[in-house]
C-alpha cells in the first residue's frame, strides 16, 4: 500500500478533488468496434441512457470516446468522430451532474467537445499523435490526461516490448508531460495515466499494476484503466481461450483494487456500479478512518 496524495483539478463547472477518495471514471464508448461493447451504445439515445445509467450507479466522471483505440483498430476522421460525439454531448450537457471527459487523439474533436460541454481532455496517445492537444487544454484551462502508449494502436500489440517497462512508462510520461507544460498547460491540471494494455506484454501489465506507486513519485495524480482488459482474459483462460469481456468482472475487480491500494486516484472502468464499491472497500484499507471522505 502507499500513501496517496491529495491534488485539487479546477474544472469549468468547479473544483475537482483527488485523493480523498478514489473517483471512478465510467467508460462510453459511442462506437461500432470498442473491444468490450462495441456497438451498444452507439446510436445517440443508447449513449445517454448509459451515461445516466453510470451516474446513477456511482460514476464521478464520465469518459467518451468516439473511435476505437483496441488493438488492431484503424482510426477515424476527424468528421467521424465528431458525427458520433457531439449529438451524445449536446443530449448530456443538461442531464447529467458529473463532468464529462473527451477521449480522443485529436486537437479538433478536443475543441469542438469542450465547446461543447466536455470539461477534461484524455489523451491515449500522450501527446504523440497530436500535440496541439495540449494547446487545446491550455487554452480552455481544463484539465488534461496524459497516457502511455508504445506504438500505435493498430500495430501496438505485436511488439518489440520495452525491456524494462517501468522505465518506459516513466520516460515517456515525463515527455508528455514537458510537451503539455511548454505549450502552456499548467502542472496542476495533468494526470496520468500508464496506459495498462497499450503497448505491453501480459506480464507488464501486472507490472505496472505493482510498482504503480513508483509512477506517483513524479508528484502527479494516477489514473488507470484496467477495466476487461485482454492481460485478464488471458489469466482467465479456459480451454486455452481467453476469457470474453464481458465475463471480467471479478478480474477487473481484482484489478482495481490493487490500483487503489498503489496510488491510483481514479479508475477507469466499464462496470460502474460493482466498481464503485470495489473503489469504497479499498478505500476504507488505504485510507485512515479520521481522514476518509466517503460517498454520499
Amino acid at each position: 500500500m502507499t500513501v496517496r496524495r491529495k491534488f485539487k483539478l479546477n474544472l469549468p463547472s468547479g473544483t475537482l478533488t483527488l485523493g480523498e477518495r478514489t473517483l471512478v471514471m465510467g467508460v462510453l464508448n459511442v462506437t461500432p468496434d470498442s473491444f468490450s461493447d462495441g456497438g451498444k451504445f452507439y446510436t445517440e439515445q443508447q449513449a445517454i441512457a448509459q451515461a445516466l445509467r453510470m451516474e446513477r450507479e456511482g460514476a464521478d466522471i464520465i469518459d467518451i470516446g468516439a473511435e476505437s483505440t483496441r488493438p488492431g483498430s484503424h482510426g477515424v476522421t476527424i468528421e467521424q468522430e465528431l458525427r458520433r460525439l457531439l449529438p451524445v454531448l449536446g443530449g448530456l450537457r443538461r442531464l447529467l451532474k458529473i463532468p464529462i471527459s473527451i477521449d480522443t487523439q485529436k486537437a479538433e474533436v478536443a475543441e469542438a467537445a469542450i465547446k461543447a460541454g466536455a470539461q477534461i481532455i484524455n489523451d491515449i496517445s500522450g501527446l504523440r499523435s497530436d500535440a496541439r492537444i495540449a494547446e487545446v487544454a491550455a487554452r480552455h484551462r481544463v484539465p488534461l490526461i496524459l497516457m502511455h502508449m508504445r506504438g500505435e494502436p493498430r500495430t501496438m500489440q505485436k511488439g518489440p516490448f520495452a525491456s524494462d517497462v517501468m522505465k518506459d512508462v516513466t520516460r515517456g510520461l515525463q515527455k508528455s508531460v514537458a510537451i503539455a507544460m511548454k505549450a502552456g498547460v499548467v502542472k496542476s491540471q495533468i494526470i496520468l495515466d500508464p496506459g495498462i494494455g497499450f503497448g505491453k506484454n501480459y506480464n507488464q501489465n501486472y507490472e505496472l499494476l505493482q510498482k504503480l506507486s513508483q509512477l506517483g513519485n513524479l508528484g502527479l495524480p494516477l489514473l488507470v484503466g484496467a477495466s476487461r482488459k485482454a492481460f485478464l482474459g488471458a489469466t482467465l483462460a479456459r480451454n486455452g481461450k481467453p476469457l470474453p469481456p464481458e465475463e471480467r468482472i471479478w478480474a477487473t475487480a481484482a484489478a482495481v483494487t490493487a490500483s487503489i491500494l498503489n496510488g491510483a486516484h481514479i479508475v477507469r472502468v466499464h462496470d460502474a456500479l460493482e466498481m464503485a464499491q470495489v473503489a469504497l472497500v479499498a478505500d476504507c484499507v488505504l485510507i485512515p478512518r479520521t481522514t476518509r471522505k466517503v460517498r454520499k
